[in-house]
């Protein structure tokens, strides 16, 4: 007994230090958002420029999220966060010497190839230490994490620590420093604990199973012995074709265009509105802080009560409302900031939905947890990248920002459908 509740202690603990890695990378990502309105200016960007730096690290995902959870659930996620917190923080510093838009577009691509490690080493490392039923609360610890690098960039960030630093460009460079130091601890925390190695016993645990198991065809594996590239195709065919898995992509795409699309603008749509700059980022911090709540609410009450799809369309429906509500509302007021809660609320719950779910779907388990995780943002993160684009591109098209509020306001309709096809498929 004291031995399993040491070992559930050491794996919350572990989840913990991981979630360090979520934390600095929202920091760095949210860091142009926050700044955006100044780098706008001082780069002399357009709007539809200002919306492809600001969605670049979405863009990344497209091309390298399938690969990218290959890779994690093959290396592990210690080697693979490690390397992913640096590579960010590197491009980082790379940010905070940016010359105009080509140069702040490359490194922000860069932020995005290492982002990917963490967004799928994350998933793979809770779904190691804890069983499939039981993935929604350190789901929401990493998230809750990440959470909190988005707020504090915009809280205190911009406001405080920027100012203080001198700037946005002395912002960049030592938050790039911090996240490139924490990336070689967290090596040396997973070396000491044999992460990847625990990994690879349990994905080997898995394998065997499987392979004694009957497939389609009625036959048993072939004992184990596919060649690594047999392997790698058999394991993108089931993902691929999951039909259940597919209805998850289509919320994560939702899910990333509103994601991507608020926190990436609203603190200018709010500054366009006459709000200072210190108020819009607070207001967006607000929202990030709702986010965080949905994040620890949802999946705690999803999985105490087996409803997972149920919760999905709770979710779209709130999240619906919220950003309706923020479309519509005028100045800073009761309306507004009620607004910006229920959208955070609805939009934070599916993040660890989106999550949780893969590991306890058929033939996906803890084993392919990385490359299901990739696939859902391979396909999802073109709505992360879409998000930021398209309210750029209709403001300069309309001079609003409304257009493209509504049309992030509509994907919340979009998940309640695939909830619901989600739960039939699940009866």
């Amino acid at each position: 007994m004291r031995g399993r509740v040491a070992e559930r202690r050491t794996a919350y603990g572990l989840v913990t230090v991981a979630t360090l890695s979520y934390t600095c990378l929202m920091f760095v990502w949210f860091s142009l958002p926050a700044y955006l309105s100044t780098i706008i200016a001082e780069l002399e960007l357009s709007g539809t420029q200002a919306g492809v730096v600001a969605g670049a690290v979405p863009l990344t995902y497209i091309p390298l999220a399938l690969f990218s959870g290959l890779a994690v659930d093959r290396i592990g996620p210690g080697r693979s966060l490690a390397v992913g917190v640096v590579c960010y923080g590197l491009a980082q510093v790379g940010r905070s010497v940016a010359t105009g838009f080509p140069s702040l577009l490359a490194f922000t691509l860069l932020i995005g190839v290492g982002a990917t490690a963490v967004t799928f080493g994350l998933p793979k490392l809770v779904s190691v230490l804890f069983p499939a039923d039981r993935t929604g609360l350190p789901s929401s610890i990493y998230l809750v994490g990440a959470s909190a690098g988005t707020a504090a960039v915009f809280a205190i960030g911009r406001p405080t620590i920027g100012p203080w630093l001198g700037g946005w460009r002395p912002l960049f460079l030592w938050s790039g420093v911090v996240a490139i130091g924490y990336g070689f601890a967290w090596y040396l925390v997973a070396r000491r604990l044999r992460v990847d190695e625990r990994a690879a016993e349990n994905d080997e645990n898995e394998r065997a199973g499987a392979d004694e198991r009957p497939n389609k065809n009625g036959t048993a594996g072939e004992n184990g012995v596919d060649s690594e590239l047999e392997s790698i195709r058999r394991d993108l065919r089931l993902i691929l074709t999951h039909r259940e898995l597919q209805l998850v992509v289509v919320v994560g795409t939702m899910y990333l265009l509103a994601s991507h699309g608020i926190q990436g603008w609203l603190p200018t749509v709010l500054e366009s509105r006459g709000v200072s700059a210190d108020r819009a980022g607070q207001t967006t911090g607000l929202f990030v802080a709702a986010y965080a709540v949905g994040i620890f609410a949802v999946p705690a009450l999803a999985d105490r009560y087996g409803a997972r799809p149920a919760a999905l369309m709770l979710c779209g429906g709130v999240f619906f409302v919220g950003v309706a509500g923020m479309t519509l509302a005028g100045s800073l007021g009761v309306v507004l900031l009620g607004s910006v809660v229920v959208a955070g609320i609805g939009v934070g719950g599916l993040s660890p939905l989106i999550r949780a779910i893969p590991p306890a779907l058929e033939g996906i388990g803890s084993r392919l947890t990385g490359t299901a995780v990739g696939f859902i943002f391979a396909v999802g993160e073109i709505g992360g990248f879409l998000g930021p684009v398209l309210v750029g591109s209709l403001h300069d098209a309309t001079g609003s920002y409304a257009p493209g509020l509504a049309l992030i306001a509509l994907a919340g309709l979009v998940v309640v459908l695939a909830g619901g096809a989600l739960r039939r498929a699940a009866m």
